[in-house]
């Protein structure tokens, strides 16, 4: 099938480096994410960020999770704190690949980025990278003052794989009654396992993210679980969005995943959400990784502009 790509992605669309990874074979395409996070160029901040490891306590009879830590320099203290993770289908990614991204968000936006190096299906799948995320989410809560951070302006991001587990997280934590939530901002996430839209029924050809990649996903992260798979694991089953926190949502055009992002953002316009829905036209699946073309920079500008925008109030006083 043919696509209009934008003219400045479409040279890219057919270099092996962004065909879809094979999720069939985890090892490998976790040795394929990490191969391209070493190739990426390094693209220093405008000003300095302070980047430290650490572990952080897990959920209940888990593990301690790794995150990283970025800190700007300047700006006036507390500053808003923002929980990120990385993409990878939820079967492969940790901390390096979603680094520069990390790095430019932290001094952009002036927040401090806390990464999440979640647990990954086949070996762990849901709820085990969720409930790793939830526990880095209560421990920036409960160490808002030794981090430096509003504890009322904590937001939540992340990009395809990560951008669903971010939605997921503002369900949990709602309906939890956990550490609360200003802003979250989905990036092209992943929301719906039925993958019964006309984009995800589509798009077989796409790069970066097809839908065979996707089904694949899907069925290493549910594993062996029977019956109606839960809304804490797909954010678009989810029957409630009510008292979800401010949202900014992208889209893009040639991406299996482009309907169900879609809907979900009007879903929650319509539960009350005050919401940011973009679509890029020409774009497909993590196409942001062009660095150089004009759409990508105006998504990224996008994403920065309401980030700083959305956790720049704290409104839980």
């Amino acid at each position: 099938m043919t696509h209009a790509y934008d003219p400045e992605l479409a040279p890219y669309t057919a270099l092996p480096g962004l065909r879809p990874l094979d999720f069939a074979r985890p090892e490998a395409a976790r040795a394929a994410m990490r191969e391209a996070a070493a190739a990426t160029a390094a693209q220093e901040p405008d000003h300095p960020v302070d980047v430290t490891d650490t572990l952080v306590p897990g959920p209940p009879g888990g593990p301690k999770v790794p995150v990283r830590i970025y800190r700007p320099h300047g700006g006036q203290d507390p500053k808003p704190a923002l929980l990120y993770f990385h993409w990878g289908g939820l079967v492969g990614g940790d901390l390096d690949t979603n680094h520069a991204s990390a790095l430019h968000l932290a001094d952009q936006v002036a927040a401090v980025v806390v990464s999440v190096d979640y647990r990954l299906a086949p070996e762990h799948p849901f709820p085990c990278g969720l409930e790793d995320g939830y526990a880095a989410l209560s421990w920036v809560a409960d160490s808002a003052g030794e981090l430096g951070v509003d504890p009322c302006r904590v937001g939540v991001a992340g990009d395809s794989a990560g951008g669903g587990l971010a939605a997921a997280l503002t369900l949990l934590t709602r309906d939890r009654g956990g550490p609360r939530l200003r802003f979250q901002c989905l990036n092209f996430p992943m929301l719906d396992d039925r993958l019964d839209s006309l984009s995800a029924r589509e798009f077989t050809d796409t790069p970066v993210l097809d839908r065979a990649a996707a089904l694949q996903s899907w069925r290493h992260y549910l594993g062996d679980s029977s019956g109606q798979t839960p809304s804490y694991a797909a954010p678009a089953r989810a029957h409630d969005l009510t008292g979800l926190p401010p949202a900014y949502l992208s889209a893009c055009e040639f991406d299996p995943l482009r309907d169900e992002d879609i809907a979900y953002g009007h879903r929650l316009i319509q539960a009350g959400v005050p919401t940011e829905l973009h679509h890029y036209a020409g774009t497909f699946h993590a196409s942001t990784a062009i660095t150089d073309a004009a759409v990508t920079q105006r998504m990224v500008s996008d994403q920065h502009t309401a980030l700083r925008r959305g956790l720049s109030q704290c409104r839980c006083r």
